[in-house]
């Protein structure tokens, strides 16, 4: 615990504290995924379904209604179960990717709905009883959708996880799951991964996966702030060039874990962005203190210290408000190439793997003074995209 005991001291602060750039004071001004991409919000992915492979799941309340099932893959005994989630399956990074697609925005009164916010999902777990992923795992979990995806109606593959080491084998049993999908007409989307080195884990590398790096547009509009996201780059199988694409990596919004840390100490910390005044610091922190692990005495006042203290953690939580923190990274992008594809086909059923990414590739913008190889065909157009399949129809 975090022992600090505040003394009596005039405190001068700044205006506001922040967390995100281009923050305003007194306001939550963080952008939705649909502002900051443009994206169109007259598709949602309805008719849809998506399947998830990560390191587990949580049964978020802007997802609940619509998991079609939850896999157990961490063994060679997989199980499908449709209604309680164990505690072993809860992770807070399937929640993060599975949220940022298709998440309804019901906890944040619509402000942070993912692309396909009315998808059925199906959630498989591939992490090890003792939390780790190798790539046998990730094949696990792979095969299973192989086997189950005309019984679910599985149309897109979403993998935020990697393997063990760089293998350009199209015969890698990873890289022919992902073939394989795909010629049975399921759409695998794969994050490239965020060592910025010039090469890929598979399956990321499989030549038939889109494989998505990312870019960071500093959480504004205006182009000239953004800039690469440092993703994972290089060759793929059968001499493609990866990534495919790149998509936002950063500043994105996602839940805080249920009955964490993190989860405590926002309640408290979250109201301080909007109104980190000497006199409302007090009060909460009167009423906050044990969840932040400070020791106050009964004639304690805030001083410069404190606020400094508590800013280090806001930054470090990445909170935005009580329930929702920003994340970066490839495992963000991906999604949203993921969600971008299920309004594709909510807008036109019929599209094919090669259509789809065909589209994307044709439609993307490059971000300019980056080289090709490092960024595909540039960045994700979702409006321009859905257009473009409704053209095919």
């Amino acid at each position: 615990m975090f022992m600090y005991a505040i003394p009596m001291t005039e405190i001068t602060i700044p205006a506001f504290l922040s967390n995100h750039p281009f923050a305003r004071h007194g306001e939550n001004n963080l952008l939705p995924i649909l502002e900051r991409t443009g994206s169109s919000a007259a598709y949602t992915g309805k008719g849809v379904t998506i399947a998830f492979i990560d390191a587990g799941f949580y049964p978020h309340p802007d997802l609940q209604d619509r998991i079609l099932v939850h896999v157990d893959a961490s063994t060679n005994r997989v199980i499908e179960q449709y209604d309680e989630f164990d505690h072993l399956d809860l992770s807070w990074h399937g929640l993060m990717t599975s949220f940022i697609a298709a998440g309804d925005g019901r906890t944040s009164k619509g402000r942070y709905r993912g692309l396909a916010n009315e998808a059925s999902l199906v959630l498989v777990k591939v992490s090890t009883p003792k939390g780790s992923i190798k790539e046998r795992d990730i094949l696990r979990g792979l095969r299973w959708v192989i086997d189950t995806h005309k019984r679910f109606n599985i149309k897109i593959v979403n993998i935020s996880v990697g393997g063990d080491d760089p293998n350009l084998d199209p015969e890698l049993p990873l890289h022919s799951a992902v073939k394989k999908l795909t010629d049975a007409g399921v759409t695998v989307v794969i994050a490239a991964g965020n060592r910025s080195v010039d090469y890929l884990l598979p399956p990321a590398s499989a030549g038939e996966a889109i494989t998505v790096g990312g870019y960071d547009d500093q959480n504004t509009l205006e182009t000239s702030h953004w800039r690469l996201y440092h993703h994972n780059y290089g060759q793929g199988t059968q001499g493609t060039q990866k990534p495919d694409l790149i998509a936002p990596a950063a500043w994105i919004a996602s839940p805080i874990m249920p009955g964490t840390m993190v989860e405590r100490e926002a309640r408290w910390l979250a109201p301080l962005l909007a109104s980190p005044t000497p006199s409302f610091m007090k009060k909460l922190l009167r009423k906050g203190h044990s969840d932040l692990g400070l020791d106050l005495s009964a004639d304690s006042e805030p001083d410069e210290r404190l606020y400094r203290q508590l800013q280090q953690r806001i930054h470090a939580h990445k909170i935005i408000d009580p329930f929702h923190q920003h994340v970066d990274g490839t495992s963000v992008a991906a999604p949203f190439v993921t969600s971008t594809i299920a309004q594709m086909l909510e807008a036109n059923p019929r599209l094919t793997p090669t259509e789809i990414r065909a589209i994307l590739t044709r439609t993307a913008q490059p971000l300019p003074h980056v080289p090709a190889p490092m960024q595909g065909a540039g960045r994700v157009c979702a409006a321009e995209a859905v257009r473009a399949a409704l053209e095919l129809t």
